[in-house]
C-alpha cells in the first residue's frame, strides 16, 4: 500500500489518480479548495481517503496540510502536486492582479508546497514528488504568456531541485501533458478583458478557442494518471513524463528549433570568453556568478563546472 498526498483532487487529473489509487487500496491525501467537491470520493472511500481543504496560495495553509498529512498517515511515499489553472489573454490584457494570482498558484504555491513537504521526505528517507507542468512548460504561444511564466518557471524549480534531494532518496519527475479532456480548458481557464488592438494578431488564437469552445484535446486523462502512478514507481524516477502525441509532437519541434539557434551560435558566443591569463577556464552556469565559487568537490564529481562534460 502506498500512502499519496495529491492537491487539486477534486477535479482534472487530481481525481483521476486519487480515484485509480484507492480502488487499488491505496491510501490519499487528497486536497481540494470548493466545499463539497469531493464528498463523494470521501464517501466511497471513507477509510482510505483523507480530505484535506487548502489555498494553494495561502503559505500557512500549505504547511499545515502537509504537517497534518504525516500526522495522519505516518509516511507519505509520492506528492502530487497538481493544483493550478490557465490564465489566457496577451500580456497587456492582463490586470496586475491576475498576473499576481497565476503566478501564486502555479508558481509560488508549488514551490511553497513542495518547501513544506521536504523536510518529512527527508527524514524518513526519501519519496516521490510529481510536479505537474504541461507541454507549455517547454512550449510558448501567443496569449498565454503569463501561464507559460509560471510552467517555464517551475521546471526550472523542479529541475534544479532533482538534484539537491537526490542524496536523500527523494526522486523529482515533471509531468508534461499535452491537451486533456478535462475541465481545464473550458471550465478552470480565466480569460484576460480584450483589447481590440489584439484582435488580428496570433495572441487572439487562445480567445477564439476558449469563446468558440469547438476543439477539445486528444489526451484521456485516465490513461494519463495511470502513466503517472507508472512512473511515480519507477526506479530512478524519470526527469520528464510527456503525456499525449500532440505534447510530444510540440515540444521535440520547439526543443528542435531552440538546439539550432543555440548552434548557430558556437563561435559569437566563444567571442565573448576572456582571454586565460591563468585563471582555470570553467562552464559556471548564471552569468558567472559561480565562476570563481564552485566548489572543488563538484568540479571533481563532474558538475556544471567540469569542462570534460
Amino acid at each position: 500500500m502506498t500512502r499519496w498526498l495529491i492537491t487539486g483532487a477534486n477535479s482534472g487529473f487530481g481525481r483521476h489518480l486519487s480515484e485509480q489509487l484507492l480502488t487499488r487500496g491505496d491510501r490519499v491525501v487528497g486536497t481540494f479548495r470548493a466545499t463539497g467537491s469531493v464528498d463523494d470520493i470521501s464517501a466511497r472511500w471513507p477509510e482510505t481517503f483523507r480530505a484535506a481543504h487548502l489555498d494553494i496560495t495561502d503559505p500557512v495553509e500549505i504547511t499545515a496540510v502537509a504537517d497534518s498529512s504525516w500526522a495522519a498517515l505516518g509516511r507519505i511515499d509520492v506528492v502530487v502536486s497538481n493544483a493550478g489553472y490557465g490564465l489566457m489573454g496577451a500580456a497587456e490584457e492582463l490586470t496586475d492582479e491576475q498576473v499576481t494570482h497565476q503566478i501564486a498558484t502555479n508558481l509560488t504555491g508549488s514551490i511553497r508546497l513542495i518547501r513544506a513537504v521536504l523536510p518529512h521526505l527527508r527524514r524518513q528517507g526519501g519519496g516521490r514528488i510529481l510536479q505537474l507542468s504541461s507541454v507549455g512548460g517547454q512550449v510558448a504561444w501567443p496569449g498565454g504568456s503569463l501561464y507559460h511564466a509560471t510552467k517555464w518557471g517551475i521546471e526550472g524549480f523542479a529541475d534544479a531541485l532533482a538534484g539537491e534531494v537526490a542524496p536523500f532518496g527523494i526522486g523529482v519527475t515533471i509531468v508534461e501533458p499535452g491537451g486533456a479532456r478535462t475541465n481545464f480548458r473550458y471550465g478552470s481557464s480565466v480569460l484576460a478583458e480584450r483589447i481590440d488592438a489584439y484582435d488580428a494578431t496570433p495572441a487572439a488564437g487562445i480567445r477564439r478557442i476558449l469563446t468558440e469552445r469547438t476543439t477539445q484535446g486528444i489526451g484521456d486523462p485516465a490513461r494519463m494518471a495511470a502513466a503517472m502512478i507508472t512512473a511515480a514507481e519507477q526506479d530512478p524516477a524519470p526527469r520528464r513524463l510527456v503525456l499525449g502525441s500532440d505534447a510530444f509532437g510540440s515540444i521535440e519541434t520547439a526543443l528542435t528549433a531552440r538546439l539550432a539557434d543555440v548552434r548557430a551560435q558556437r563561435e559569437s558566443a566563444a567571442e565573448t570568453d576572456a582571454p586565460l591569463g591563468g585563471v582555470a577556464e570553467t562552464d559556471a552556469p548564471l552569468g558567472g556568478v559561480a565562476e570563481t565559487d564552485a566548489p572543488l568537490d563538484r568540479v571533481a564529481a563532474g558538475g556544471p563546472a567540469d569542462r570534460s562534460a
